[in-house]
C-alpha cells in the first residue's frame, strides 16, 4: 500500500488517465487489450509515485506535467523489477497514451 501522502498526487493522475481508459473503453480494442493497458497505467502512476519519493520537490508539479516528462513517443520509464516483455508492454500503453495527450492538445 502507498502513503497517505501519495493520494493527492495519485488522484491526479487517476484524473489525467480516465479520458484516456474512456477513449480505450469506446474503442475496438479487445477487453484484454483495454485491460492491459489499464494495468500499464495502474503500473505507470506506482513509477510516478516511486519518483515522488526519490525527489519530494517534484510534489508540488502538476501531475499533467509529471506524465509529460515520463513519458514519450518512445516509450516511457523503465518499470520498477519489470521483465523485457513487461517493459515492451508498458512502452507500447505509454506511446499509445503520449499519442492521445498530443492529440488532445490540438
Amino acid at each position: 500500500m502507498g502513503l497517505e501522502k501519495d493520494l493527492p498526487a495519485g488522484e491526479q493522475l487517476l484524473a489525467c488517465f480516465r479520458p484516456f481508459i474512456e477513449h480505450l473503453a469506446s474503442s475496438t480494442l479487445s477487453r484484454k487489450t483495454i485491460r492491459r493497458h489499464v494495468d500499464n497505467l495502474w503500473m505507470l502512476g506506482g513509477e510516478i509515485i516511486r519518483g515522488l519519493h526519490y525527489d519530494p520537490s517534484l510534489r508540488k508539479m502538476p501531475a499533467d506535467r509529471l506524465l509529460r516528462n515520463v513519458i514519450h513517443e518512445d516509450g516511457g520509464p523503465l518499470v520498477h523489477n519489470g521483465s523485457e516483455e513487461q517493459q515492451r508492454s508498458f512502452d507500447s500503453t505509454c506511446r499509445k497514451f503520449h499519442r492521445f495527450l498530443t492529440q488532445s492538445q490540438r
